[in-house]
């Protein structure tokens, strides 16, 4: 594909950095520093320039765009330097990262021509409220297809090794001592402190997360969100719609003073330099159920959620902006959630892979994907008999009537059947070639 990226700032970078293997990639940016940076270590074309001025894309003209992607910091940018690049050039698809979310609605995307807005705050604050409804669980994903979710559950220290066995869901991932691996058939025995991955049913899951609940549940009401951010504000507003009680601490008192308006006062509001520990026992946050740091900065994160779990909070999560410390996070027993860029980068990787007819998605930190193909009514696939790939680090399955079976040999498909792939990111590539091409 030809794909233009406006903007060379972090998920400009990663972004190119991964769509360059295999796609011609072109970044414009007005930063030459920037630019000079991306060209040293990627093999793609930099442009200089002003990504809202019309004159920056004729040099691109002879070209047909299959996707133009918009992630400067700047929202009213983003929007407009699609407009103007879309009518001088001729573009596919267009994909805008925005902040706010008010530019939401699919008449505003449709007038404008847009095929995808991406809302990373909004993503990250929605995962986080997803948490409240599995207290043990790491993540959850949700799918389009199925009313099957991928959820991630962290193995308390004390567990005596089992072997969970179950035709209600799939083990389809563990990560230990930092190796993540996709276990290949029914006998990998779940050890503690290990980071598992179900696929399956709510219901059934949630008897899975009971069964190895030491501690006994986690009713989560009570909320403490560190950092008065837009993500910050965000999240708290999303707890508090859903009827939690929210406490926001922030050492900015401007900062502070925004959050009391957006937050029309449904959550307590607590101005402090985050300086001592004591903050935790004077102003009662030691009581709360769940302590969520979403600074812009990791190693706060972890600092300020080692002190919730020294004050005796069960569930903490911490904002990851930086891959290089999640495994860490995890290590420490701490949730982890993706920050704004790297849920914008993530939520751009898997539209890009994503199809009408599959879906794609990564899993523990990009270490792994799902992929996930429907037999519609109709398709060349219906009463054909499929082959499964043989790849030594991934699961297939197949779902028909939502009961999922193991994909080991030859089957006839039937409409509405799923195809259900997990791999590692290594072997994703031909996962992905094969599972497009069927």
């Amino acid at each position: 594909m030809e794909i233009i990226i406006a903007g060379a700032g972090k998920v400009g970078f990663n972004l190119a950095k991964t769509l360059c293997i295999g796609h011609n990639v072109t970044i414009i940016d007005k930063n030459s520093e920037a630019l000079h940076r991306i060209q040293e270590s990627l093999d793609i074309m930099p442009v200089r320039g002003n990504v809202e001025d019309s004159k920056t894309y004729e040099s691109l003209q002879e070209k047909n765009i299959d996707l133009f992607i918009a992630v400067t910091n700047i929202d009213d940018v983003n929007l407009i330097c699609t407009m103007i690049a879309d009518t001088v050039l001729n573009i596919d698809k267009k994909f805008i990262r925005l902040q706010k979310q008010f530019f939401d609605g699919e008449k505003i995307k449709s007038k404008l021509g847009i095929n995808k807005f991406i809302f990373p705050i909004k993503l990250a604050s929605k995962t986080i409220s997803s948490l409240l409804a599995y207290p043990k669980a790491n993540n959850v994903k949700f799918f389009k297809y199925t009313n099957y979710k991928l959820i991630s559950l962290k193995i308390p220290s004390k567990f005596i090794p089992h072997n969970f066995q179950s035709e209600n869901f799939k083990i389809v991932g563990i990560e230990r001592k930092k190796e993540f691996f996709i276990p290949t058939d029914n006998k990998t025995e779940i050890l503690p402190d290990d980071l598992v991955y179900f696929f399956g049913l709510e219901d059934d899951i949630k008897i899975v997360c009971q069964n190895v609940e030491i501690e006994g549940s986690i009713d989560i009401q009570k909320c403490v969100v560190f950092g008065g951010n837009n993500l910050g504000i965000e999240i708290a507003k999303e707890l508090v719609s859903i009827g939690r009680d929210v406490k926001l601490v922030e050492k900015d008192l401007k900062l502070c003073e925004i959050a009391d308006e957006v937050l029309e006062g449904k959550a307590a509001i607590i101005n402090s330099k985050y300086s001592s520990h004591d903050i935790f026992e004077d102003e009662g946050l030691s009581s709360a159920d769940i302590f969520i740091a979403a600074t812009n900065n990791d190693e706060f994160n972890i600092i300020k959620c080692l002190e919730a779990q020294e004050s005796g909070i069960k569930k903490v999560v911490a904002v990851n902006n930086e891959m290089e410390y999640y495994n860490l996070m995890h290590t420490l027993g701490i949730t982890v959630v993706r920050g704004p860029k790297m849920s914008a980068y993530n939520k751009i990787m898997e539209e890009i892979g994503s199809t009408g007819v599959v879906i794609q998605k990564s899993f523990c930190g990009a270490k792994a994907v799902v992929f996930m193909r429907k037999i519609f009514v109709g398709s060349k696939l219906v009463n054909t008999k499929v082959k499964p790939i043989k790849m030594q680090e991934s699961s297939l399955f197949f779902m028909r009537e939502n009961l999922m079976q193991i994909f080991d040999e030859k089957v006839i498909l039937q409409e509405d059947d799923l195809i259900i792939g997990f791999c590692t990111t290594k072997e994703s590539t031909k996962v992905k070639q094969w599972i497009y091409e069927l």
